[in-house]
């Protein structure tokens, strides 16, 4: 054990095997440690526990990151996670052969908590969670580089996160766009611009396995984004695609993509609740229906009212949805469990006057691995469904 880090005491007993320990269990040092300092945990009996990232500041004291003490957290330890990270996506999941755009580090999926990286061709995006993955940054980018010859570089951490973890970051500024090539359709990833991240790799195969259905069907892309969903449909041959969001900067970006595949989806600037109403109302009926809203919330106390509105934008979605029609619907809302999802869309279904056959339950894609301890990391609920009457 490495008998120089600082040492943090737990109150009580401790018997998990999730990453995080929360303030309240955590015996204040009494030289605290810099937020982000890797330290040696012990028991209230003073056995050793873990080595982890800890944040005096925040609500999660620390973050385990070994468990073995003879393991030194250090730059060779990082080098080792980032490169097994990797491994998984270009040997095991071979994703090389599908795209040029994967994430590459999914946070306490790969081992690293607070540590998301995206990789969109020759740029690479690094999102910090944790002051312990900002304060190893510069490791962190040396790592990414040896794996990423010539790499461009993206970083940055949301405001909130910045707050709570109590760390100063300024973002990388002016980045240049990359595009991005998934089962042959392009799309261009701009970090500096509509989305923190610059694409949705998470959806790339949900988008694959719904476009494969779209050949000549009328399709309404709610809530479209940057036009991932309708722009797959396009290229896989849809009589005509219809996408509705209410920024006009994605929609542009959106736009943008249809060009780069040499498709024309119809994207408009729109509130999805009086427009959905106003569809229904004028009778539009559409073969298939995607919804995939962007997240609701953050805050436990607002799950209840996260619910209850998918539950309002689903019975809409529904409304205009074929007799015999597709309906896929979406929420990256990870305080919202797959079960409470799927019985809002029952709920959905019910005062839509609708029944739903539920053909496919799916989430992120492989290269957003989660661990069956830490199901926070499992944000991405993917339902899709036949629409019988």
């Amino acid at each position: 054990m490495n008998e120089a880090l600082p040492v943090v005491r737990l109150k009580n007993a401790w018997n998990s095997s999730h990453p995080w320990i929360f303030q309240r269990l955590v015996e204040k040092p009494a030289q605290r440690p810099k937020p982000g300092s890797i330290v040696d945990v012990l028991s209230v009996d003073g056995e050793w526990i873990g080595r982890g990232f800890y944040n005096g500041h925040s609500r999660i004291a620390v973050r385990i990151l070994e468990r073995d003490p003879a393991v030194t957290v250090d730059q060779a330890w990082f080098e080792a996670k980032i490169g097994e990270a990797i491994r998984l996506r270009r040997e095991i999941l071979k994703l090389d052969d599908i795209s040029n755009a994967w994430r590459v580090v999914h946070s306490e999926g790969d081992g690293i908590s607070g540590l998301v990286v995206d990789r969109y061709d020759d740029l690479i995006v690094v999102e910090f969670f944790s002051a312990g993955a900002w304060r190893h940054r510069e490791i962190i980018f040396n790592a990414l580089r040896s794996h990423f010859p010539g790499c461009r570089f993206h970083s940055f951490a949301d405001e909130h996160v910045q707050k709570q973890e109590s760390f100063d970051y300024r973002d990388t500024l002016g980045t240049e766009a990359a595009v991005v090539t998934e089962y042959g359709v392009k799309f261009r990833a701009d970090p500096a611009g509509a989305h923190k991240t610059g694409f949705f790799a998470d959806q790339r195969e949900n988008r694959q396995w719904l476009s494969q259905l779209c050949a000549g069907q009328r399709v309404l892309d709610l809530c479209c984004n940057t036009g991932g969903f309708g722009v797959y449909a396009a290229v896989r041959g849809a009589s005509e695609v219809v996408g509705i969001d209410i920024d006009p900067a994605v929609l542009d970006i959106a736009r943008a993509n249809g060009k780069l595949n040499g498709v024309k989806p119809r994207f408009v600037q729109a509130d999805i609740f009086p427009w959905l109403r106003d569809a229904a109302a004028n009778g539009e009926q559409f073969d298939v229906v995607i919804l995939d809203p962007a997240k609701m919330t953050r805050d436990r106390e607002q799950v209840i009212p996260a619910l209850k509105k998918y539950l309002d934008m689903n019975k809409l979605a529904l409304g205009v949805v074929k007799p015999g029609g597709l309906f896929a619907t979406f929420s990256c809302t990870g305080l919202v469990s797959e079960e409470q999802f799927t019985d809002m869309l029952r709920r959905a279904a019910f005062y839509a006057g609708r029944t739903v056959q539920v053909l496919k339950v799916a989430g992120a894609g492989p290269d957003h691995p989660w661990l069956a301890q830490v199901q926070e990391s499992r944000y991405l609920k993917a339902v899709f469904c036949r629409v019988l009457d």
